[in-house]
Parts: C-alpha cells; structure tokens; sequence
C-alpha cells in the first residue's frame, strides 16, 4: 500500500532521485529547497510502499489548489501504476491540483502529457514562463495543467500568478 510521509529534511534518497529525474534548469538549488521547507511554505512528500522509497513530491498549498512543483517515481517503479495511484492518493487528499510540464517536444514529454491526460488533467490554453530557478538564468517555456477545477472559477491568470508570487517569490 502507498502512503504520504511528510519530512522536513530532504533525505538522501530523495536528492538522488531529485537530481537524476529533473535537469538542473528545473531544480531549484537544495540548500534552498530545504530552507523553503524548514519555513514551512514548501511540502516534502517521501511516497513509500510497504515501508520502502519509491518517490517524492514537492508541493505547495496555496489558497485553494495545491501545486505540484516536482513529482518523481523511482525509475525501477515505473510503468507499473504506481505514479497512477500516487496522484489518485494526491487528488483524494487535496482535491484541486495544478502542476507544470515541458511542451510535447520530445517523445518523453508527450509520454508526460498523456499520463497527466489519463488522469484528468487538463492543459490551460495560455503560453506559461517559468521564472528561472537560479540568477541569470533563462525562463522555461512550459505548459500549466490541471485537475478538478472548474475554468470558468480558476482563470489561468489567477492561478498563475498565485504560482509565480508564492512559488517563485515574484
């Protein structure tokens, strides 16, 4: 069975898979990954089955979606449903859910994209940046998806911004 334990110190376990699973443009630096975590603002979900690590989650409870900032199953799990139950497990306790994702340009990405679709995802119409993570860098074109939210409540504009001045301090 899956659980959700939530830590406040990055472990080892989770900087590796961290590291190998997101390019260095996607992460945000560790020391303030655990800074933002020790404050509070960001979660750290270790995802364990039967006791062993098999993922994480970062994520951010903003006013009333919860913000996927990173998401990783260890690569020896996957394609066997346990991302699946984890963002099932996800949507049950938090309900409305966003997250961004790299634009169909590569077959990894579209892999990505239909994963999220088959879960009830919804990609908002609108180009979105992502600030960069360190000084000097170049913002990432990416997509901002959904579930469970109504468009009509939650314009992209809303959430968005809620993103960047929460997430990424703009």
């Amino acid at each position: 069975m899956l659980s959700f334990q939530p830590k406040n110190i990055i472990s080892p376990e989770v900087i590796e898979l961290y590291e190998a699973a997101f390019p260095e443009a996607e992460r945000r630096p560790l020391p303030a990954q655990q800074r933002l975590l020790r404050e509070g603002a960001l979660q750290l979900l270790e995802i364990r089955e039967a006791g062993h690590f098999v993922g994480f989650i970062f994520c951010w409870a903003l006013t009333d979606f919860t913000f996927i900032e990173h998401f990783a199953i260890d690569p020896v799990k996957r394609g066997r449903g346990t991302g699946t139950k984890v963002v099932t497990l996800l949507f049950e306790k938090y309900g409305q859910l966003v997250l961004e994702t790299e634009p169909p340009r590569t077959i990894d990405a579209q892999r990505r994209i239909r994963f999220y679709e088959a879960l009830g995802f919804g990609a908002f119409p609108a180009l979105y940046l992502q600030p960069a993570y360190r000084a000097g860098g170049a913002p990432l074109t990416l997509i901002l998806m959904q579930k469970g939210m109504f468009l009509e409540e939650h314009t992209f504009t809303k959430v968005s911004n809620e993103i960047y001045r929460e997430v990424y301090g703009l």
